[in-house]
């Protein structure tokens, strides 16, 4: 039962995003522009760690993907309650479960598909990596996709406009993308700002991910960007789920 009806709900939005080609295509715009102006700044320069500078700035690139576009995956629930159309699928007999693993899968699979169009396009520029790391990189993206969108349906639900789900959006993601290291390794930066990014999960996901490009697999790094990918898309799956459960209540 639970399998078909994530199966129905993901295939809902799965159409919705295949008829909408910009929708596709725009998130990755901004990665992109990194890759292209910003990527060939860093080639030469010393960057605190082991790997050339594409296989430190890509895998930043990647989870950037995750942590924007994921992050403001809310707004379409808060435009369903708008329309009534959230109300309507709520009365169903689907379960709440479903209603939004069918949602975050779709969300997971976009920006994975995002992320592969960045890595091709990084090749060219000069990106090596082995075929194992890229395919790890790729899985970390959909957990990180997974784990944020249910965190931002849970938010959107609490909130009534875009104008109040915008700013609080913005207020969270822009600390946890400096604190995170996705442009530059922490390494380059000052022992306090080190430590305090410590306590920002995203960080072992990135360090983890330019483990996994220069062919580490077994580091401490990765297996601490495992646990913390894993435990994150867990426990936000889980308030995703509650408060799909609540609304309306």
């Amino acid at each position: 039962m639970l399998l078909r009806d994530t199966a129905l709900v993901f295939g809902r939005y799965a159409r919705q995003t295949l008829r909408s080609p910009f929708q596709i295509f725009f998130g990755a715009l901004m990665p992109l522009l990194y890759l292209l102006f910003f990527g060939p700044l860093l080639t030469g320069l010393p960057l605190g760690r082991e790997g050339d500078s594409w296989q430190i700035l890509v895998p930043g690139l990647l989870l950037q993907l995750g942590l924007f576009g994921a992050s403001y995956a809310g707004f379409s629930i808060i435009m369903e309650k708008g329309w009534g159309v959230f109300d309507r699928m709520r009365v169903t007999p689907v379960s709440r479960l479903a209603l939004l693993l069918g949602r975050v899968l779709r969300d997971a699979a976009l920006f994975v598909f995002q992320a592969v169009l960045l890595v091709l396009a990084a090749i060219p520029m000069g990106l090596r990596a082995p075929v194992a790391g890229v395919l790890a990189g790729f899985g970390f993206v959909a957990l990180l996709s997974a784990a944020l969108a249910s965190l931002s349906y849970a938010l959107a639900l609490k909130l009534r406009t875009p104008q109040e789900f915008g700013p609080a959006i913005n207020t969270l993601a822009m600390p946890a993308m400096l604190l995170s290291g996705l442009m530059l390794p922490m390494a380059l930066a000052p022992g306090w700002l080190d430590v305090v990014s410590h306590l920002m999960p995203f960080r072992y996901l990135v360090d983890a991910v330019r483990e996994a490009y220069i062919g580490h697999y077994t580091t401490p790094a990765m297996l601490h960007g495992v646990l913390v990918a894993l435990g994150l898309t867990a426990l936000s799956v889980t308030v995703g789920t509650r408060a799909f459960r609540s609304a309306g209540a």
